[in-house]
């Protein structure tokens, strides 16, 4: 009888069941997403935009990136790199007191090469409130170059072309 209760008494010292075991993986996966998915990328996204985070969405975008964009103005192309990329998100995120982020359908999803390269064509309405009361929308498409090393590899965003009118 002692034998067995010195037994539970050290299994239920090592036992918190207040914290998961290692074993159970990330409890937040499903609200930041798993960016080793095409799905969880887009939630990842989502996400660190919501959460105005730029440790969350830096690991997102690829070194090589690049950003293109229609300047309706000059009525030319325009883009920038992974540097200006970072710094201008770092700068919106503290700039905004809210961002909203909606996904939509998404127009086209084509495997460049299986399950390391994969273009996506989605849907989205973006929110962004700033102090004071602005208020800036916009919809339109994202067109996504997603890139990995191997499969089991979080997805990164290495070419972004802007569809969308803002």
């Amino acid at each position: 009888m002692r034998v067995w209760t010195h037994s539970v008494l050290l299994l239920l010292a090592a036992c918190n069941p207040f914290a998961p075991s290692l074993g159970e993986g990330d409890p937040y996966a499903h609200l930041l997403g798993d960016p080793t998915t095409i799905d969880g990328y887009f939630t990842a996204f989502r996400s660190a935009y919501e959460l105005r985070d730029i440790s969350l969405y830096e690991p997102l975008i690829d070194s090589a990136f690049v950003f293109l964009y229609t300047d309706f103005d000059a009525g030319i192309d325009r883009e920038w790199g992974f540097i200006q990329e970072l710094e201008s998100t770092r700068r919106l995120f503290q700039n905004a007191v809210g961002v909203q982020l909606q996904w939509n359908q998404v127009i086209t999803q084509q495997s460049l090469e299986p399950h390391v390269r994969t273009r996506v064509v989605r849907s989205f309405n973006l929110s962004i409130s700033l102090e004071g009361g602005e208020v800036f929308r916009g919809d339109g498409n994202v067109n996504f170059l997603l890139v990995r090393s191997d499969s089991a590899d979080a997805w990164r965003l290495m070419h972004w072309r802007d569809e969308s009118e803002l």
